[in-house]
């Protein structure tokens, strides 16, 4: 419901009200009101009277000070024009300090803009110096892995690879925001091709180490064949001083025992040292990579190519020189004690079967080689010697069953067939075993017989 507006009963008293108002706010607010009243009223005439009265009774207060204090008003006139001057100087000085203030205001303006301008240049510049000391630190990284392989460090600059990937490229690539991502990528797609390079650089190593052991297996087999004898005739000397001794053989327990004094390592001596350090190592970087099996497949495929390189085409018996059936056996005793000692060192590498295959089929072509040599002919008849070697069979197997007979007829005359006391299994086995060998050396004579 709308206000109900004021009403005036004296607009004398209005009047003054709105006379002595102290801003022209106030002088609106109190002075329209009653403008509404004396329209809506239709008092405006009385509203204009009171007016009129004020202005009047103001206009003879003023010619009453000006004529009874003539002196005073005029040197509240000069007063005033003087303070009215002041006033305009003082304007004016305003103006100026405002215009001045202004002036100082925009430069300081513009030296704020300019100093948030270097700000944020400052801000991009210490961001682009962290981004560009990060992409530092993983160029670095890149460089220290490279440099390891080029000496040949090859573990190290795998594992400096990995420490890359887990410490820098993988945390930067899945920040999105992070201002290395692109290089980090770049160097993450490149990581296969540098362990590629290790992996190839590891296997020309280990490619030329297999290629040395092939050129020393021949002086491996007869450095071994050299101590070998060495050590039948210390058997021999060891036979003549105890006649025993001449029931066991070479590589027997007791004969071990007896030359255990003469430490002697086929592969690590005075005349040849064999270093398995690139194999080792080719297989550790193969296992890091997770390429263990091809590593195995591909040695052993490199194993196989060598021994058909090691077996010469044919052979000389009386030769001496490559290609002669002794450098053929050394050849192939060399190659069997570095695959001995390869499956020792490093059991999963290489399996007993592998090994057992290549020494049969290295045996299997020796055998085949020297029957070939064997089988060479003059075009000169043989069928005279063939017939003596008949002959000569013939009478050993007559001798052999004459003295089979005489060892029967002892062994039966001088039985007491008394029961045969076993104590223990082993005596048992024994017994029977004796008597089982007995038999089927009795059956291979009579069958030659």
């Amino acid at each position: 419901m709308p206000r109900r507006p004021q009403t005036y009963d004296d607009y004398g008293a209005a009047v003054q009200q709105i006379i002595l108002t102290s801003s022209d706010t106030d002088f609106l607010d109190q002075l329209i009101p009653v403008l509404k009243d004396a329209s809506h009223s239709n008092r405006t005439p009385s509203l204009m009277q009171n007016l009129v009265r004020y202005a009047e009774e103001r206009e003879s207060d003023i010619e009453r000070i000006g004529l009874t204090k003539h002196e005073e008003f005029l040197g509240s006139v000069n007063q005033l024009q003087n303070v009215r001057e002041g006033t305009v100087a003082l304007t004016a000085e305003i103006l100026r300090l405002n215009q001045s203030i202004q002036a100082s205001t925009e430069k300081l303006a513009d030296q704020k803009q300019a100093l948030v301008n270097t700000r944020a240049v400052r801000q991009n510049i210490a961001d682009a110096s962290d981004a560009l000391k990060e992409s530092l630190g993983i160029l670095h990284a890149v460089n220290h892995a490279h440099e390891l392989i080029r000496k040949k460090k090859y573990y190290a600059a795998l594992k400096s690879l990995e420490d890359l990937q887990n410490e820098h490229l993988i945390p930067t690539i899945q920040n999105k925001y992070a201002t290395q991502h692109k290089l980090a990528d770049v160097i993450q797609k490149s990581i296969p091709a540098s362990q590629k390079i290790i992996s190839e650089a590891v296997m020309t190593d280990l490619n030329t180490w297999l290629f040395r052991i092939r050129e020393t297996s021949q002086f491996l087999g007869e450095v071994a064949f050299y101590h070998t004898e060495l050590r039948r005739a210390r058997q021999r000397e060891r036979v003549e001083r105890d006649s025993y001794l001449n029931n066991f053989r070479l590589n027997s327990s007791i004969e071990l025992v007896f030359d255990e004094s003469e430490e002697f390592d086929v592969l690590d001596n005075e005349e040849l040292q064999v270093d398995f350090t690139p194999l080792f190592e080719c297989l550790h970087i193969h296992d890091a990579l997770g390429q263990s099996d091809k590593f195995r497949a591909e040695y052993a495929t490199t194993r196989r190519q060598q021994k058909e390189l090691l077996l010469p085409s044919t052979v000389g018996l009386v030769a001496d020189d490559e290609t002669s059936l002794s450098s053929l056996l050394e050849g192939i005793a060399g190659f069997a004690i570095i695959e001995k000692a390869t499956m020792r060192r490093v059991p999963h590498l290489r399996s007993a079967v592998d090994v057992d295959e290549l020494w049969d089929s290295m045996c299997h072509t020796a055998i085949t080689l020297t029957s070939q040599a064997l089988n060479e002919g003059w075009g000169y008849s043989v069928s005279m010697l063939d017939n003596f070697l008949l002959t000569l069979f013939d009478k050993y197997a007559e001798l052999l069953k004459r003295r089979f007979s005489e060892d029967f007829q002892e062994i039966v005359s001088t039985d007491d067939y008394m029961p045969m006391a076993i104590n223990t299994r082993e005596e048992y086995e024994k017994v029977t075993n004796l008597w089982k060998n007995s038999g089927e050396a009795y059956i291979r004579i009579s069958t030659l017989l």
